[in-house]
């Protein structure tokens, strides 16, 4: 059921798509040169498509599948990205119909062997599936990087949901159906003016948790990052190291 999925960012969904990083190129043409077929991808828990956008110079038709319409709904219409609403677990994809299934920044949140059992259904035989994530955002100044990881190891601590766990594991500790190949190392790197990164940080979920329950982590952070960052103008270079697993369907 579309509405059995925890949903910890719909409520931010326009935040999210304004927000949230993309992927770099090399991710995408790795993931296509190890793709034998490169008719349809399916981007699935696509959020806002940040890796539909990236799929489309590879794929002619990418299909974009989230549980969460809001989300759905703040990805522009983009020729050759169809949209469907439905679940990773109960997707509404043809059986055999797609190339190469990817999970961006979303496999933490699956029930996996009902996901595995769908994927195994909808991908071809030889195609590939791939899920990658980011960890937690370091920054190039020292000073920043310390305030930003205290700020997500210890004043957020209370807020992440269990889930969130998986992310600090680099996905390590999912399960997952195929023999898998091996991958090399990518990271985003972006120069971000101060307001872009409060926004970013909005968007987590541990802060829509604590914002449910009357705190706001984030007002209390202000403070310390205008003293740092006095200048909301000037640019920080920032960057996420992004961890990935890959293998092909037998």
């Amino acid at each position: 059921m579309a509405g059995a999925f925890p949903d910890h960012f719909s409520a931010v969904a326009t935040d999210y798509a304004r927000h949230r990083p993309d992927y770099p190129a090399e991710l995408f043409d790795w993931l296509a040169a190890h793709t034998p077929r490169h008719a349809c991808a399916w981007d699935c828990a696509s959020g806002n498509g940040q890796a539909s956008r990236g799929l489309l110079p590879y794929f002619p038709q990418v299909v974009a599948t989230d549980a969460a319409p809001a989300l759905l709904a703040a990805l522009e219409p983009t020729p050759g990205i169809q949209l469907v609403a439905c679940a990773a677990e109960a997707c509404a994809l043809a059986d055999g119909s797609v190339d190469l299934a990817c999970v961006a920044q979303a496999a933490h949140w699956f029930r996996h062997p009902e996901f595995h059992d769908e994927v195994a259904r909808v991908l071809r035989p030889g195609g590939l599936l791939a899920i990658w994530g980011y960890g937690v955002l370091r920054a190039e100044d020292p000073a920043l990087d310390r305030l930003l990881t205290d700020f997500h190891d210890t004043t957020l601590a209370p807020w992440w949901p269990e889930e969130r766990s998986h992310i600090r594991s680099h996905y390590r500790d999912l399960p997952f159906p195929w023999p898998e190949i091996e991958t090399p190392t990518f990271r985003i790197e972006r120069q971000w003016d101060r307001d872009t990164l409060l926004g970013y940080l909005g968007t987590w979920s541990a802060i829509r948790r604590a914002r449910a329950a009357g705190q706001d982590p984030l007002a209390a952070l202000a403070p310390a990052l205008q003293a740092l960052w006095p200048t909301a103008t000037a640019p920080a270079r920032v960057h996420w190291p992004l961890f990935l697993r890959a293998g092909l369907r037998p």
